[in-house]
């Protein structure tokens, strides 16, 4: 059997682990041969490939992104496009496909796999809002990330007596601000789950001066108030329909200084939660999702995903896992708001 493997959407920290724990057990125990798509569903679209063998896995456990190359690019709004992906395929002698990616690319795949391809899904994205599994790996490289960085911001806060708003990625769901924030001693920390109140807020930091020292406030880009929507950067939308979001750290920062007369900062994290060498954590999930998913292939269980329940890596059905996100509960946001003040 010939395997083509993607990956697609952001990138984040361990795809390179899936790749090569699919291409090392897909050889070793199966015989098979590997094909990889470059940059997401754009490869198989264009018949972009590179060779896949155990050369070129080796060595990139411990490296960031993907040597596969990533987009966003969604094939189901192109015209003929799962025709064209399947007719590569065909002309390639490509008879599965193992498609690493979060809500969109395993999107897509469920969407291909109902028009007959065969495709098994490895849950990938640093938002942990995949449904389905308990944890996506890449969640834990950008928490530990973040939480360093709040580490070292309390001191340059606490030392100019200013508060510190930390922006941190989390469109639909706040589970990286929530962990990072709690592991890190947050003030407030906020969430799009939870349409926050200015006044409460604002309450809180002046709490925080009170006990001479400096608040720190952590909130998810997609956060927003009670009275308003999602604060963007843009109007633009990509591929998938999605604004592009930012600023929201900003605008706290402009609001708190001028309510309570502190100098208030923002900072924003973006990529770079996602950037670099994976935890050991993720490491160790990447790889065992890598295991089973060409396990999955062999037993020829396409349609489905393989997810974390628990210790035990299990397969699910792509739509179960893509049908909702898998967002912060009230009863874990609090946990946090014991913290707040």
């Amino acid at each position: 059997m010939r395997v083509g493997v993607l990956t697609g959407g952001g990138d984040c920290p361990g795809l390179n682990a899936v790749i090569r724990a699919v291409v090392r057990k897909g050889i070793k125990d199966h015989g098979y041969e590997f094909v990889g798509f470059r940059d997401g569903w754009r490869g198989p679209l264009e018949g972009d490939t590179m060779t896949l063998d155990v050369e070129a896995v080796r060595g990139i456990l411990p490296r960031g992104g993907t040597i596969l190359g990533s987009s966003r690019t969604n094939l189901m709004k192109i015209e003929g496009g799962v025709e064209r992906v399947k007719d590569n395929m065909a002309g390639l002698g490509v008879d599965a496909l193992v498609a690493i990616g979060g809500e969109d690319t395993l999107g897509v795949a469920r969407q291909l796999h109902d028009r007959g391809v065969n495709v098994v899904g490895v849950p990938k994205t640093i938002d942990n809002d995949l449904n389905a599994t308990d944890y996506t790996f890449g969640f834990d490289t950008a928490v530990n990330i973040a939480m360093e960085a709040i580490d070292r911001l309390h001191t340059t806060a606490e030392s100019h007596h200013r508060a510190l708003v930390v922006e941190v990625m989390g469109r639909h769901a706040g589970w990286i601000a929530l962990h990072s924030g709690m592991a890190a001693g947050a003030n407030v920390i906020l969430v799009p789950e939870r349409p926050f109140d200015m006044d409460e807020v604002v309450k809180h930091v002046e709490s925080r001066f009170r006990t001479q020292y400096a608040p720190i406030i952590v909130v998810a880009e997609g956060a927003h108030p009670k009275e308003g929507q999602m604060e963007l950067a843009t109007g633009e939308k990509d591929a998938f329909g999605h604004v592009r979001l930012g600023g929201i750290g900003q605008r706290l920062a402009d609001e708190i200084e001028h309510r309570t007369g502190k100098e208030a900062r923002s900072v924003v994290l973006g990529h770079v939660q996602r950037g670099g060498t994976p935890t050991a954590f993720d490491r160790v999930l990447a790889t065992r999702l890598g295991l089973h998913a060409i396990d999955a292939v062999a037993d020829g269980a396409f349609g489905k995903m393989v997810g974390l329940r628990g210790t035990d890596i299990v397969r699910v059905d792509l739509a179960e896992a893509t049908d909702t996100l898998k967002t912060v509960p009230a009863g874990r946001y609090q946990e946090a708001e014991t913290f707040f003040g």
